[in-house]
């Protein structure tokens, strides 16, 4: 906008120094053709005057008057005789060949005797011409050149507040829902700020409004599930029927689901208020920490779990304190619950030129494309092995943190388990969550 704004105000002026300009060099050129002229004309006139005379006293003085002309000016002096006189008795001037040519008849008793032709060569003329072109192109360019960083200060002045509109919305697109804009520039602007500003004033209220409700209530929610929890556990305790036994141990089951889905519900509340910024982490620290902790779980499970890629080198990447421990944590749940027994969970690392890619791999049944498209659905909820059903938040919380620390995560085909190891999975490959995230080795040797 602002180059068509620019464009626009050089090409009126253009047309303004063209309306103005042209027209008063092409009369300042028509007046110097037509004084230089009259001046040969009237030079040519006198000296055939003398020539018509015909006497020695104005021979004489046609030849002196001949001799000064030539002598002062470019100009040469030529007597024609009667038959190249022009006719019509009136003296006759041609331009062309780099010179005026004027020829006077010399008229005596009604007829021709002669002529006088006075050439002048054109070449000071052309100059001066040239030098009147030239000063006036020059000044136009230079007008144009003022126009154009005028116009830019304008056409930036007048998009400010455009342009302001446009970080701030682009800033509420990212997730900044604090972002406003200034109330500037002209009426129409300032009245779609105060709009734009109103709204998202109201939005960050609803929003912020919301997320304090869920954590409020998650938070809420764990103290009577926490004791709900304890009263089935000592209930089956002091109950020797099997019958009771088997309904406790099902209603604990649903009591543990939904202190994991109000746990999620809290870590998501949290993701989404962005409180943290993200900082270099040591990834190949965390993911050794972590594993230790579930190893013993998968153990337990029969489960294995290897790991794979720069460890040794510690891969720095750019995530919030506390965001990969659950990110990590979550993925693994959800690999160990579709692992059958006797497989195993791989951990790589990846060190590419910007990002570092964190790859968990599982030997369960997969995902189909269907599945991979909803997996990240708040509340979808896909089915493990072991028969349990999580509370379809896990890979939501993942895709908010890793998403919120500015990388990516996708669900990809796990390479197919060889024949040997295969235990008859419906889908055969298992999944690869592959989690990218920002390096920060480039940012820091920057």
């Amino acid at each position: 906008m602002i180059r068509q704004l620019i464009v626009s105000y050089v090409l009126l002026v253009a047309v303004a120094l063209t309306a103005f300009t042209v027209p008063v060099a092409f009369t300042l050129t028509a007046q110097l053709r037509g004084d230089t002229e009259e001046s040969v004309r009237r030079e040519a006139r006198t000296m055939a005057l003398l020539l018509a005379d015909g006497d020695a006293a104005s021979r004489a003085a046609l030849t002196r008057m001949s001799a000064a002309y030539a002598a002062e000016t470019p100009g040469t002096v030529h007597v024609l005789p009667a038959s190249e006189a022009p006719s019509g008795g009136k003296a006759t001037a041609h331009w062309g060949g780099g010179a005026l040519k004027v020829t006077a008849p010399a008229r005596r008793d009604g007829r021709t005797v002669g002529a006088v032709q006075v050439t002048y060569p054109t070449s000071d003329l052309t100059a001066r011409l040239w030098r009147i072109w030239g000063f006036r192109a020059i000044l136009a360019v230079g007008v144009l050149a003022v126009a154009a960083g005028l116009g830019a200060l304008v056409a930036r002045r007048l998009t400010r507040p455009l342009r302001q509109l446009n970080d701030m919305a682009s800033r509420f697109g990212d997730g900044d829902l604090t972002a406003r804009s200034p109330v500037t520039g002209p009426p129409e602007t300032q009245r779609l700020a105060r709009t734009l500003n109103s709204g998202a004033e109201r939005l960050d209220i609803l929003i912020d409004s919301q997320r304090i409700f869920v954590a409020d209530a998650s938070h809420q929610l764990r103290t009577p599930l926490t004791a709900l929890r304890l009263s089935l556990d000592n209930i089956a305790d002091g109950v020797d029927d099997a019958f009771v036994q088997e309904d406790v141990e099902q209603a604990t089951a649903e009591v543990v689901r939904m202190s994991r889905l109000v746990n999620g519900l809290l870590v998501l509340a949290r993701a989404e208020a962005k409180v943290t910024s993200a900082e270099a982490l040591p990834l190949g620290d965390v993911v050794a920490e972590r594993l230790a902790v579930w190893r013993p779980a998968a153990e337990e499970r029969g489960v294995g779990i290897a790991l794979e890629g720069d460890v040794d080198g510690r891969l720095p990447v750019l995530a919030s304190p506390g965001h990969l421990d659950q990110v990590l944590d979550n993925v693994l749940s959800n690999a160990l619950e579709v692992s059958p027994d006797g497989a195993t969970i791989t951990v790589r690392m990846t060190a590419g030129a910007d990002s570092v890619v964190l790859s968990v791999l599982d030997e369960g049944p997969g995902m189909s494309d269907a599945e991979k498209a909803r997996a990240f659905d708040r509340f979808w909820r896909g089915q493990g092995l072991t028969g349990r059903s999580g509370s379809g938040l896990g890979l939501a919380i993942v895709k908010q943190l890793v998403t919120d620390d500015g990388g990516t995560v996708a669900l990809k085909d796990a390479p197919p388990v060889p024949a040997s190891l295969d235990r008859g999975h419906p889908l055969g490959g298992g999944l690869c969550v592959a989690i990218s995230l920002r390096s920060a080795a480039q940012r820091s040797g920057g």
